[in-house]
């Protein structure tokens, strides 16, 4: 749903592609951000009713012990190396995080702070974010930079790391739909500089 007085970029890349980095330099150029990765973590939490479901779905051998948190390393190892294991558990995930990010969507839209919003998601694509955006912007680098930072950031192993990136869509699915392309491959001043230009058009087009 588009608002008449919020401006919604759609930031979408794969896993470890950097999406974090950009999200801060956003927020220091005056956008409000969300992460639907920490509104999913939050949704997961024991006692939400998405942790419920998510358990009956597939063990308490998830948790980290009885009837405590998810152990997402585990849920990972099970939903991404089988892709109808991953779509089970999306179909879980992907309504409730929709209703949060809307809710905080109009939220930021009556309190006036910015004229732009910002939500960060692997999944934004997938998830039905296109027609809500304004523009969709789309991180990329390498997939050997990907693997380093999942080793060196998340501790996984590197098979482990490379399944993350193969159960993830082709990088070329999410181009063809991006209004904006940001190469975070390379040292941060060269990101801030594609960022804070992108940034610049985005106001002047979408924002009075």
């Amino acid at each position: 749903m588009k608002r008449e007085n919020l401006a919604l970029i759609g930031l979408t890349g794969n896993i470890a592609c950097g999406k974090s980095t950009i999200v801060g330099i956003l927020n220091e150029l005056g956008a409000q951000v969300c992460d639907a990765d920490q509104v999913t973590h939050q949704l997961q939490e024991p006692g939400q009713p998405i942790y419920k479901q998510i358990v009956e779905a597939f063990g308490p051998a998830i948790l980290l012990q009885p009837g405590g948190a998810i152990d997402r390393r585990k849920l990972g190892a099970l939903v991404f190396q089988s892709p109808a294991q991953l779509r089970r558990l999306e179909t879980i995930v992907h309504p409730a995080v929709r209703q949060m990010l809307e809710a905080w969507l109009q939220q930021v839209a009556v309190e006036g702070v910015s004229p732009v919003a910002v939500i960060e998601a692997v999944k934004l694509l997938e998830a039905g974010w296109r027609g809500a955006c304004q523009e969709v912007w789309v991180v990329t680098c390498s997939q050997e930079e990907q693997v380093k930072r999942l080793i060196k950031k998340r501790g996984l192993s590197e098979a482990e790391a490379w399944q993350r990136i193969a159960a993830q869509p082709t990088p070329e699915s999410r181009l063809a739909l991006a209004d904006v392309i940001l190469d975070n491959s390379g040292p941060l001043l060269a990101t801030q500089q594609q960022v804070e230009a992108a940034w610049q058009a985005f106001v002047q087009a979408h924002t009075p």
